[in-house]
């Protein structure tokens, strides 16, 4: 792990705002880790509301959407999308009511208290709760381990530099965090719970100790450095224990949430709230006024850059996500789905775009890879077309944080090359 430039600064002490109600809003049927959503439930000319389900899927890896606004179902089609290029979608067009469902009434706290670890499991599937650190992994999923969880860790590092969505749900919504791992405590059964914090959080440090204190739960400091909020490198550091290679954190009795995952599970659980916004961080030096937004999902990237502007220049590229593990936007007209933590809009000192070189086998990459693997090799095996080399080196472990191309005196695109190549392998398990 390396120390990076945070550039935190220029949102961290902004408190979450509320964005702009969209006009218009496109909901993918992709936004989590798995397949298409195959089921869609509406139909153009079709009145929706706040809340109400779009589309499903009956088996495999998914969770449902929901529309985020009220208004009409205007078109079913392909649209941009942030991660996989274009993806089927539904378009909403916004009556400016935001009606919500009749059924979106919360739970009295005794109601709560009486619902069984499977209803509270199905609560969380039915609300299309992904993970929200950005691996969109269903979250009603990693709730039915196929071991028993000794460790539960609330992931709030956010090691990525700009963001600070989870910083602010750590200060604002404390109480609702404790909600929320009360929920998942209950569904698990864990022995020991622990809150991960990077040292260069010391407000958000201060509100979780206050809000665990009676509790007996640990809030774990750690050592602000990238990728100290990775999966694996949060475990790590908090239990010093390692998640082998091929397996996942509940092969060794670990489980881990971001902190806006469990907020939207307390939400969810105690306001019957499906999952149709998040919290994220708008930021980067072209835009006069970044800020922390509550947005709604299927908003566009270019109406959320215009409330946080005016554009001081313009953006030599706009990100979706961090500047390490984010992905450039080739257009403004894409919407933000469940796993966008932040958009970033970048110039020229930001975002320096050097000419790709050789590899001259210098080991740095292999040398700065926190899973330890050799990721200049992966790369060459997926320019030579060996996708099955590549799986053999390991290339399914990469956590995409970055750092390889980070390091690389050539300036080589390793860590984008593995994620098309991820892409496609993933695609080729789906058929």
């Amino acid at each position: 792990m390396v120390r990076i430039e945070e550039h935190k600064h220029l949102t961290e002490n902004k408190p979450i705002e509320q964005a702009v109600l969209p006009a218009r809003v496109v909901i993918p049927l992709l936004q989590h880790l798995g397949k298409t959503l195959d089921r869609v439930l509406v139909k153009p000319q079709d009145h929706v509301r706040r809340g109400e389900c779009l589309a499903t899927s009956d088996k495999g890896v998914f969770a449902p959407v929901h529309a985020s606004i009220s208004g009409t179902v205007s078109q079913i089609a392909d649209f941009p999308h942030p991660v996989s290029g274009f993806c089927r979608a539904i378009e909403i067009e916004g009556d400016g009511k935001d009606e919500a469902l009749d059924t979106m009434k919360p739970r009295t706290s005794d109601e709560v208290a009486r619902l069984t670890a499977a209803e509270l499991r199905a609560i969380v599937f039915e609300s299309g709760i992904v993970g929200l650190g950005g691996a969109t992994f269903p979250a009603h999923i990693k709730l039915a381990p196929a071991k028993p969880i000794e460790d539960f860790i609330v992931n709030g590092a956010e090691c990525e530099p700009y963001l600070t969505a989870d910083n602010r749900l750590l200060i604002e919504k404390s109480r609702e965090i404790v909600d929320g791992i009360k929920l998942v405590a209950r569904i698990i059964q864990p022995k020991n719970i622990s809150i991960a914090i990077e040292n260069n959080k010391p407000q958000a440090i201060r509100c979780m100790r206050e809000a665990v204190k009676s509790l007996g739960w640990r809030v774990v400091v750690l050592k602000t450095a990238y990728p100290q909020g990775g999966e694996k490198q949060v475990i790590k550091s908090c239990l010093r224990r390692e998640v082998p290679s091929g397996k996942l954190p509940f092969d060794i009795g670990v489980l881990v949430h971001n902190v806006g995952t469990v907020v939207a599970i307390a939400e969810a659980v105690y306001l019957r709230k499906p999952l149709y916004e998040r919290v994220m961080t708008v930021s980067g030096a072209c835009l006069e006024n970044p800020k922390n937004l509550l947005v709604r999902l299927g908003t566009l990237v270019e109406d959320l850059l215009k409330q946080c502007g005016p554009m001081t220049r313009e953006p030599k590229r706009i990100i979706m996500g961090g500047p390490m593990m984010g992905i450039a936007q080739f257009t403004p007209q894409t919407p933000v789905i469940k796993g966008t933590s932040g958009i970033l809009a970048l110039d020229e000192a930001e975002e320096k775009e050097q000419e790709e070189s050789f590899c001259v086998r210098c080991g740095a990459c292999v040398e700065n890879c926190p899973i330890g693997l050799n990721p200049g090799l992966i790369a060459l095996a997926i320019a030579k077309g060996r996708l099955d080399l590549a799986e053999s080196y390991g290339i399914m472990d990469c956590i995409e944080c970055g750092l390889c191309a980070y390091v690389c005196p050539g300036r080589r695109h390793i860590v984008q090359a593995i994620k098309a190549a991820k892409l496609k392998i993933r695609k080729q398990q789906n058929k």
